[in-house]
């Protein structure tokens, strides 16, 4: 029996948080398939490529982000037989999570807001799934894993990991019931002796992101 033969890619979810909104990074198709609609960047990996090394360099090439520290895994693999009109594609999807996040040094690729992008017409292959699919990874882990600092600076208050958790989570959080859990969960924050003024107000006091991965108790989303 002959060997199929098909052909794999990485996509590459890529979430910011720019202007109070969820943001991720999409590609402006501008030739078929799909042309006009947004895709997520991404490319066929090359023969010699482990799957990080090529999600490093598509990072680079298609997302335009070189050289910039971004929480990296791997989200998700899908291979059902008429994603890619052109082949046979498998792709292994990658969720990448950073802070202030720079604009994109290729002209195609943009931010964009999470909801628009889930809620707009056109959408190239199946990469309105995949990105609802890294939105959901992204609101779970925030839940169990201390991932919320990656969307802040080294330094930040309670007031704007707060901000991080409503934005993701899509809902408004109680001030003082986030203050008592975030700052009673094992490791996940370590207060410096720096205040600020940034977020208005009295000085508020800066924290930096404890060795802490998994967070006990949990900071659980409200439900209904």
């Amino acid at each position: 029996m002959p060997v199929p033969r098909l052909a794999v890619s990485v996509d590459l979810v890529v979430l910011t948080v720019r202007e109070q909104r969820l943001c991720a990074l999409r590609w402006r198709r501008d030739r078929p398939p799909y042309e006009g609609a947004w895709s997520l960047p991404g490319g066929f990996i090359q023969l010699d490529e482990d799957l990080p090394v090529a999600a490093a360099r598509l990072m680079a090439e298609r997302a335009g982000l070189a050289d910039v520290r971004i929480h990296l895994e791997q989200l998700a693999t899908y291979g059902y037989p008429d994603r890619d009109p052109r082949q046979r594609v498998v792709s292994v999807a990658y969720l990448g999570l950073a802070p202030d996040l720079p604009a994109s040094s290729r002209a195609q690729v943009l931010w964009t807001a999470v909801d628009d992008l889930l809620h707009h017409d056109r959408a190239a292959f199946d990469h309105r799934r995949i990105l609802g699919d890294g939105m959901e990874r992204a609101r779970a882990k925030l839940e169990y894993t201390s991932l919320a600092a990656a969307f802040c600076p080294p330094e930040f208050t309670v007031a704007e990991l707060r901000r991080v958790y409503e934005i993701v989570w899509g809902t408004t959080l109680d001030p003082r019931n986030f203050h008592r859990k975030v700052t009673g969960a094992d490791r996940f924050l370590i207060p410096t002796d720096q205040t600020t003024t940034r977020d208005g107000g009295r000085p508020a006091r800066l924290y930096r992101r404890g060795d802490a991965e998994q967070l006990r108790p949990p900071m659980l989303r409200p439900r209904g």
